[in-house]
């Protein structure tokens, strides 16, 4: 194919349109990847409602999964060294970090690079190729991106369920704040970030509750297999229950580590009350500026909790996700949760995003 559909952010004032580019060679070093499926993870809508500064217009999408179309002179192999041949199924990271400024080199944070170049967030359509995000026909990855092909049998759909969250909690509960064998952890949120979160921590042998909602998400988060208890807090409106709930299902003590996935700078205040003394308190949700909250920071003090935020991943965390699928699609139906949408209908699939009315949306160029 010579040209590609792909989603085009053009400014902040306009819903995201379909547009058409040319598909350019891959650079060498570089690759070309037909996109089978494009996650929509919150932080497009923040970005399509103008919550982060980036540049436009760009191609949408920093999730996904595809094909191998065209491969560049001098690429052959993908990052864990396997063959990679056109056909292959495969993944990818979505930043690059420069490896160069002080984050990189002096604290070894690659996540908190100042130069990260993110697919479908910082790539605007002026680049050599316009086609720098998932939604769209064709992605070009360049030198640099973490590519990984897929093990034979793995689900593709399985695997887009958690494609950003997966590995954004991988770097959280492999780095920032591990969860221990015999844990009780509540997760405050049941979108694909809080189910990332709560399966991971059953991996690792924790009890988990799953505070969120709306009762539809949590019954699908519950068929699933995801998460031991389920507590409602979006329809029901009861805050005050659900802090209770959490308390009375820990003997009054609170949760050993408490996950902040919701997004909402409310919620910060409500989980700091859930942890137990000496507990934690894992702050991942709060990924775009949604506005400040209060809380009495006494709690903080006099419970002696743990505060930490945890922020994107990097290819090796993507690696570590990829790794782990087997064993995630053999206890957690991931597929359930997953919703396809014809390209085309992107607004249709964002709006079901900002609803609720899906779990996890996906495009299908």
């Amino acid at each position: 194919m010579t040209t590609a559909r792909a989603v085009v952010l053009k400014d902040f004032t306009d819903p995201p349109h379909v547009a058409s580019f040319d598909v350019p060679p891959p650079t060498p070093g570089g690759l070309t990847v037909a996109c089978r499926y494009a996650g929509i993870c919150g932080t497009d809508l923040h970005l399509a409602s103008g919550h982060l500064d980036v540049p436009t217009p760009l191609v949408l999408g920093h999730e996904g999964l595809g094909t191998v179309h065209a491969l560049g002179d001098g690429t052959d192999r993908d990052t864990n060294g396997d063959p990679l041949a056109v056909g292959d199924t495969v993944m990818w990271a979505s930043s690059i970090a420069c490896h160069t400024c002080h984050a990189c080199r002096v604290l070894r944070e690659p996540t908190l690079c100042t130069a990260r170049q993110t697919y479908g967030v910082n790539r605007p359509t002026s680049e050599a190729s316009p086609l720098r995000g998932s939604w769209a026909d064709f992605i070009s990855l360049e030198p640099g991106t973490t590519v990984i092909k897929l093990p034979a049998g793995t689900d593709p759909v399985a695997a887009m369920a958690f494609a950003c969250a997966g590995p954004t909690m991988v770097h959280a509960l492999g780095e920032r704040r591990p969860v221990r064998l015999g844990e009780t952890v509540a997760v405050q949120g049941s979108g694909p970030v809080g189910l990332a979160a709560a399966a991971l921590a059953q991996l690792a042998g924790a009890h988990v509750i799953v505070v969120g909602g709306p009762a539809a998400r949590l019954a699908t988060a519950r068929a699933a297999r995801i998460g031991d208890e389920h507590i409602d807090v979006v329809e029901s409106g009861d805050v005050q229950g659900a802090l209770a709930a959490v308390l009375d299902l820990t003997e009054g003590r609170g949760a050993d580590l408490v996950i902040e996935c919701a997004g909402v700078p409310d919620a910060v205040e409500q989980g700091t009350r859930m942890a137990r003394r000496g507990g934690s308190y894992l702050i991942v949700g709060q990924y775009t500026d949604s506005g400040n909250t209060s809380f009495n920071p006494h709690q903080i003090v006099h419970r002696q909790l743990d505060l930490v935020g945890s922020w994107a991943f990097t290819g090796t965390h993507l690696a570590e996700y990829i790794r782990l699928l087997p064993a995630l699609t053999e206890r957690f139906d991931l597929r359930s949760l997953v919703t396809a949408f014809p390209l085309d209908d992107v607004r249709h699939a964002m709006r079901s995003v900002r609803d609720g009315a899906v779990l996890k949306a996906v495009l299908t160029p």
